[in-house]
C-alpha cells in the first residue's frame, strides 16, 4: 500500500514536471519526460509493485538468492580446480609416455630433455673443409640437427 502511495506522488511529480516543461514551449521534452512520469503508476496497475515489494521483504527469497550465489561459487570452484588438474594431468601423462618413447630431437640440449636424461650421442656434423655432396647438403645436416 505505501509502495503504490509512493509510485503515485512520483508521478503525479513527473506529470507537474512536464506540465511545466511545456509551458516553456519544450512539447518534445514534455512528453518524454510525460512518458517516463506514467511508468511508476502504471507498474502499480498492473502489480508488478506488489510482486517485486514481495519478492525483496521476503527473507526467504533472500536465502534463496543466497542458495543460488552458494551454488554458482561452487560451480566455478570446481571448473577452476578442474582445469588445475587437467594441466597437472597432462604433464603426468607426457612424462610416463616420453619416458619409453624415443626423444624427438635426439641431438637436442640436455635442458630441454628434463632432469635426469642424459643427450645421446649424435653423429658428427660434416667439417668445413670436405666437399659436399650436393647443393642441400647443409641443409639437410641443420634439418639432422634439429631432427627433423
Amino acid at each position: 500500500m505505501l509502495t503504490s502511495t509512493v509510485c503515485a506522488a512520483v508521478s503525479a511529480a513527473g506529470l507537474g514536471i512536464a506540465a511545466l516543461t511545456a509551458y516553456r514551449k519544450r512539447f518534445l521534452a514534455a512528453t518524454r519526460i510525460a512518458a517516463f512520469a506514467l511508468i511508476p503508476i502504471g507498474l502499480v496497475m498492473t502489480g508488478v509493485i506488489d510482486w517485486v515489494t514481495s519478492i525483496v521483504f521476503k527473507p526467504t527469497v533472500w536465502a534463496g538468492f543466497g542458495v543460488l550465489a552458494l551454488s554458482a561459487g561452487l560451480f566455478a570452484i570446481s571448473r577452476l580446480v578442474e582445469r588445475r588438474r587437467g594441466i597437472a594431468g597432462r604433464k603426468e601423462r607426457r612424462a610416463a609416455a616420453g619416458s619409453g618413447a624415443p626423444a624427438v630431437a635426439p641431438a637436442a640440449s640436455a635442458p630441454s630433455l628434463g632432469p635426469g636424461r642424459k643427450a645421446p650421442k649424435s653423429t658428427p656434423a660434416p667439417s668445413a673443409g670436405s666437399a659436399p655432396k650436393d647443393d642441400f647438403s647443409d641443409i639437410e645436416a641443420i634439418l639432422k640437427k634439429h631432427g627433423i
